[in-house]
């Protein structure tokens, strides 16, 4: 009497007339979506381009569908639609380069438009404003990065268009006055 020590060994071993059929392409693609997703990653640098790569195998075996006789092989279909789809795109890549005698070189940026120069303002005066009593931090932000006019600001604090003037000039003053925001201008 023999026992069966590895039940994916007997798998195995039992005829190919028991691998799974699919009823439609829905479950076909249901149950081999996250597999098939992995062979089109293997095949591009991009997992949104692995997507659109499988979405268009796919839709290639869907057309194929009721030509393709044997089930078992679908697989094998819709690796070689993976593969020939992405040979097809390899192919069709334009190149936008040409030869030219003199190299164009880009126009240099304005001292003013560094952009690490504008990150390191744009850091310096949250950082400032952060420092700021939360009412008049509130204040200049709505007035200023919000865009609100002062009757809106007032609105929306419940204060009157005279509190607004006078806290956002003092926040103002306190920001011109910021020993950091000095440094990095």
């Amino acid at each position: 009497m023999t026992t069966l020590v590895c039940t994916s060994a007997s798998a195995a071993a039992e005829p190919a007339s028991r691998a799974p059929s699919y009823p439609s392409f829905a479950s076909y693609v249901r149950a081999r979506q996250p597999v098939l997703l992995r062979t089109a990653r293997s095949l591009t640098a991009n997992p949104c381009d692995a997507e659109d790569l499988l979405q268009t195998a796919l839709t290639k075996t869907y057309v194929a569908w009721e030509r393709i006789e044997d089930h078992r092989a679908l697989d094998g279909y819709v690796r070689r639609a993976l593969l020939n789809t992405r040979t097809s795109q390899w192919r069709k890549r334009r190149v936008d380069e040409f030869a030219c005698e003199e190299l164009p070189e880009p126009e240099p940026l304005p001292a003013g438009d560094d952009p690490a120069e504008q990150q390191a303002l744009r850091d310096a005066m949250w950082r400032a404003i952060a420092r700021l009593p939360a009412r008049q931090r509130a204040m200049v932000v709505l007035r200023y990065y919000e865009d609100l006019s002062e009757a809106q600001t007032a609105e929306v604090l419940g204060v009157s268009v005279g509190t607004v003037k006078s806290a956002v000039s003092r926040a103002l003053g306190k920001l011109r006055e910021d020993t950091e925001l000095g440094l990095v201008r």
